[in-house]
């Protein structure tokens, strides 16, 4: 009975650690673009969420719209749980979003709408990378949305060739 006791007081240490913002449920009330969204939790905040390990199509970008588009039939309005820790320089989480057990980050990879993240795929478990990279090989390799493009830009690519020069 000690040893229960026990294992409760360290799960309870664990649990008190990490903080609260490490996970988050609310809902969808915004989708901004392919990877990222807003959502509502039940005390009404609202907060900014980045996709964790993926990078979508940009607005202005050949299929900027048709990500975002799949993306918000994927979740808007819905109650997601996001996993995460990572707070981008926007002052975004960055995190995985789950709706209905499912990962919306890894559907915009597997249907031709994101490239998985590979700059950042230090920060996925090695699970994830091997995921989310099978996912990425089977949509291009099935001509899927972006991939049926001869060259597709890369959303960081695209960004730094419309940027205007400095004066």
């Amino acid at each position: 009975m000690q040893n229960v006791g026990r294992t409760f007081l360290v799960l309870l240490a664990l649990a008190v650690s990490i903080p609260a913002w490490a996970d988050l449920a609310g809902k969808v009330v915004g989708v901004a673009d392919g990877n990222t969204i807003t959502i509502q939790d039940a005390n009404k905040q609202l907060h900014k969420i980045r996709l964790a390990g993926i990078a979508a199509p940009k607005r202005g970008q050949p299929f900027g719209f048709r990500s975002k588009e799949y993306l918000a039939k994927w979740v808007y309005d819905r109650e997601v749980f996001v996993e995460g820790e990572k707070i981008d320089r926007d002052g975004s989480m960055v995190g995985n979003v789950f709706v209905d057990g499912h990962d919306a980050g890894l559907e915009q990879v597997r249907a031709g709408l994101a490239w998985w993240d590979r700059a950042n795929a230090h920060e996925q478990t090695a699970e994830e990378r091997e995921v989310y990279e099978l996912a990425e090989k089977e949509a291009r390799k099935g001509k899927l949305r972006l991939w049926r493009d001869t060259d597709p830009v890369p959303p960081w690519e695209w960004q730094r060739s419309t940027r205007s020069p400095k004066d």
